[in-house]
Order: C-alpha cells, then structure tokens, then sequence
C-alpha cells in the first residue's frame, strides 16, 4: 500500500481516538499498549520513558486544579477530584494510545518511506510556500541520526555536530516516490464512502 495513504491512515486513527467515549478509549488504550509491546516493545518503551513528565503534568493540574468532589473526604484540601481525576484518566489514556501509535508506525514503516509518505502527502501545500523536498530532506537527515544513536550506544547524535575530519564519503540522501496502484485507489474510495456514512449516520461511539 501506498506510503502517503498508510500515514493518512494513521493520521485519522490518531485524531479518532480524541473524540472517543471514556469506555471505549480504554479498550483501545488496552489494546494499542498490547499491539506496542508485542510488535515494538523497545521503541514503545523508550517513547513512554520520554513522556512521564507530560503524563505527571496532566494528573496533577487535572486532578487537582478542577473542581469537584473529594476522592478523599477525610482531606478535602489535599485530595484530587472525582471529576479531575476522571479527566486525568481520558487525556493519559489518549496520550498513551498515541504514543503507542508513533512507536508501531516507527518500528513498521522504514525511514525512506516514511518520509516519501510524508513528501506525498505535504506536495499540495506548496501553492503557500511550503518546500516538501527541503523538509522531506531534513527529516530524514534528523531520523536517521536518531536511529544510529539509540539510548545506551557509545555514539552520540551530538557526534553528528562535530567535524571529526575523516574524510568517509557521504551517503546519498533519495527520497522514495511510490505510484498509487489498483488498491490504494479502491481502498482510498472505501474509506471516502464510509467515511460519508458515518458523518449522515453520526459516530454513536463518540463521546
């Protein structure tokens, strides 16, 4: 499948999961933490690890700065709110299926694509002066060194900032261009059709 169409895919699920019921958000939290761990375990941990300050910010200033009933009635003061709380509960889980998301996306769609996706799909925004091969190329470039520095490894991404004056030829940078086939064309007008559907029917599992 087309690499634009799989990140416009992905795009919507990730923009879905914002508007879903709390009981609905948190099978879909369920389920996106089991699909993270089973299939990229490594780079979902390592992007949840990157996140816990944010996840600590949300509980603390929804939790305990919305008004409502004491969880603790013993300390009102002290006590985070049912209804804080309940608000904490949502924007973490949503937080956390999307991070789930990026890392699947990450450990599934290789750089080159990803970026010949991305190039594809930000091509018609030029007409207000957006360059997508300059920042299709500068992605790359900033993946790429991500990618060969993990966490823990004797090499740096600051090491990619310093001339260590060896002269080692470059490798060239090419973005991958992909041709919309049979399928993409047939599953990009399904999706358009249901997508029709849902709106005329409305979304019963939305919040």
């Amino acid at each position: 499948m087309h690499s634009g169409l799989l990140l416009s895919l992905w795009f919507a699920g990730v923009a879905s999961v914002q508007f879903l019921a709390p009981g609905v958000l948190a099978w879909v939290v369920a389920a996106s933490l089991a699909l993270a761990l089973g299939f990229a375990r490594d780079r979902a941990l390592r992007l949840l690890r990157r996140v816990r300050v944010l996840m600590f910010a949300i509980v603390l200033l929804f939790a305990w700065f919305t008004p409502g009933e004491a969880m603790f009635a013993s300390w009102p003061r002290l006590s985070p709110s049912r209804e804080g709380m309940m608000l904490a509960l949502v924007h973490g889980g949503r937080l956390i299926a999307v991070v789930c998301a990026v890392a699947l996306l990450l450990e599934r769609l290789p750089v080159e694509r990803l970026v010949g996706g991305l190039y594809c799909l930000s091509r018609p925004f030029s007409v207000i002066g957006l360059r997508a091969g300059d920042l299709a190329l500068r992605l790359m470039l900033v993946l790429r060194f991500v990618e060969a520095s993990p966490r823990g490894s004797a090499t740096h991404w600051k090491d990619w900032l310093r001339d260590a004056g060896d002269d080692g030829e470059l490798q060239p940078v090419r973005l991958v261009r992909e041709r919309l086939g049979p399928l993409d064309v047939a599953v990009a007008a399904a999706l358009g059709l249901l997508g029709l559907a849902a709106l005329s029917w409305g979304l019963p599992w939305a919040a």
